[in-house]
């Protein structure tokens, strides 16, 4: 583990090509995230939040600049390598839950550390995050059986449970409604101000970005404000 910043970006751009057209998601973005913060990013639909959000975790590879996340170069890496340092290093909570239906949530939650190649954790850490989150007398029971609010707790310590350096967040309230959305934005708070949790969450709505600490504002590719 580095004792820098925990991630680096420095002329990041990402261009797509639609037939003969080229489409610029990115477009020369510097950005820099010290650990333990707590960051809302910001922006309309093609501002180019959701293509940062997937490069920063090693999901999409940048067309230049690079991508430095706890002191590793993604832009210098190969597929693979991509993969293997993204599971150790990046936790990921989706606005879709993406629970396995026919698994509880304790091997919902397992399965993370079983991709992992981990073993099931039971350590005073792991204890302390589901009780934080409220999901340790749920852990039997099948999403089905599960509202929407504690659906996305389950999918929150999923992504934490191999304690990840970055968790980032996509519209992670999107489906909730108001109640739940703010049980989940103050739980990941918590996180990140119990567990120093470093946490990067992509939102459309200025009221979940106003849990966080700093607000980075995406508009045509770039950060207009930091």
């Amino acid at each position: 583990m580095s004792n820098g910043p925990l991630i680096e970006v420095r002329g990041l751009s990402k261009t797509y090509k639609m037939g003969d057209v080229d489409v610029h998601a990115l477009r020369g973005v510097d950005l820099t995230v010290q650990r333990g913060e707590f960051i809302a990013i910001v922006g309309p639909s093609g501002s180019g939040k959701s293509t940062l959000f997937y490069i920063l975790g090693g999901l999409a590879q940048a067309s230049a600049g690079s991508v430095v996340v706890d002191g590793r170069d993604f832009a210098q890496m190969s597929d693979t390598e991509r993969t293997r340092i993204r599971r150790e290093l990046v936790g990921f909570v989706f606005q879709k839950y993406n629970l396995l239906p026919t698994l509880s949530a304790a091997d919902n939650i397992g399965m993370a550390q079983f991709i992992a190649g981990q073993e099931r954790k039971t350590d005073d850490w792991f204890r302390k995050t589901l009780d934080l989150l409220g999901v340790g007398h749920r852990l039997h029971h099948k999403p089905r059986s599960l509202s929407g609010g504690e659906q996305q707790r389950v999918a929150i310590a999923r992504a934490i449970v191999n304690h990840p350096a970055l968790l980032l967040a996509d519209e992670p309230t999107g489906n909730l409604d108001t109640e739940n959305a703010e049980v989940v934005l103050k739980l990941l708070r918590d996180l990140n101000e119990r567990l120093q949790q470093t946490i990067l969450m992509i939102t459309h709505n200025p009221e979940a970005a106003a849990y966080a600490h700093r607000i980075v504002h995406m508009r045509d590719g770039r950060i207009v404000h930091p």
